[in-house]
């Protein structure tokens, strides 16, 4: 259901408060240049310092803002398996084409645990699930062996791999016919290779027109065009993992001048001498 490039979009703040109009501007900026869909309130979103009633917001917002023109899969997970209940439910009413449930974080259940989880949400709420396995944000990585069981419920249609293993990939892939999608923008070629289908991208918040090339080539067989538009966007890929995300790419959006560069705490400005390499990718790429 779904493929393609997937922007894991930014959240703007102002004084405290979650910008509408530059998020308004953010989304149409996506839809002018190529993205197939819009994921809001994810980790790139800076959920984690939403409150549950901007979280919402947020979902119905975009989903206003979109007005099915392309897809809005919105983030609604939690490592609370009621939380994550509620949360999807309102993506749900928000109109909302799917959700990004990511794995339960801190309480790092088992491979039963993760199942059970997932399985009430799907039981609960009758919306298309893609589920997501970062192993560096929440302390444990879902077995291939998981996601295959996850994916004969009817409702979980697709994974947001973060693993950043092909292994995992090919492993998934193999055991079931799950939809895969990169979660790590350098692996995004790499992972299309051994039969993904797409990225939810964090470096698309700047450059959304080539992800979505880069992605639709390989797709359509034009393979040559689709490497060559991997080796010219890796450098930037990587920098925006330089410090923890969103940090670089929000910054990277201060710097072009397309936002105010504002976080919440915990996260704050870069580094002096992380900015400087951020910079310089920026400007070798020649955005900057």
């Amino acid at each position: 259901m779904f493929k393609g490039s997937y922007v894991a979009i930014v959240t703007p703040f102002k004084n405290g408060k979650i910008d509408e109009k530059k998020f308004a501007e953010l989304i149409e900026f996506q839809i002018k240049n190529g993205t197939d869909g819009i994921v809001p309130a994810g980790c790139t979103g800076e959920a984690a310092t939403l409150t549950h009633e901007e979280q919402k917001h947020l979902m119905k917002f975009t989903t206003e803002v979109v007005n099915k023109r392309v897809r809005v899969v919105a983030g609604a997970g939690s490592n609370n398996t009621m939380e994550a209940i509620s949360l999807t439910k309102a993506a749900k009413i928000a109109g909302a084409d799917g959700v990004l449930s990511i794995t339960p974080y801190y309480n790092k259940p088992t491979p039963e645990g993760q199942y059970r989880h997932y399985e009430a949400i799907a039981k609960s709420v009758d919306i298309p699930i893609m589920v997501y396995n970062v192993p560096s944000r929440t302390g444990i990585s879902m077995k291939p062996e998981t996601v295959a069981r996850l994916s004969k419920i009817d409702n979980i249609v697709a994974i947001k791999e973060a693993s950043g293993s092909l292994d995992q990939v090919s492993q998934i892939l193999l055991l079931s016919d799950i939809t895969v999608l990169s979660g790590d923008d350098s692996l995004t070629l790499p992972m299309m290779a051994v039969g993904a289908k797409g990225v939810v991208s964090v470096v698309a918040n700047i450059i959304p027109k080539e992800v979505h090339e880069m992605v639709s080539n390989f797709l359509e067989g034009d393979i040559k065009k689709a490497e060559k538009l991997h080796y010219q966007l890796l450098p930037l890929c990587k920098a925006m993992f330089i410090e923890t995300n969103p940090i670089p790419v929000k910054t990277s959006m201060k710097l072009i001048g397309r936002l105010n560069g504002e976080f919440r705490l915990p996260l704050c400005e870069m580094v002096t001498e992380n900015e400087a390499r951020l910079k310089k990718a920026l400007k070798d790429y020649g955005i900057l």
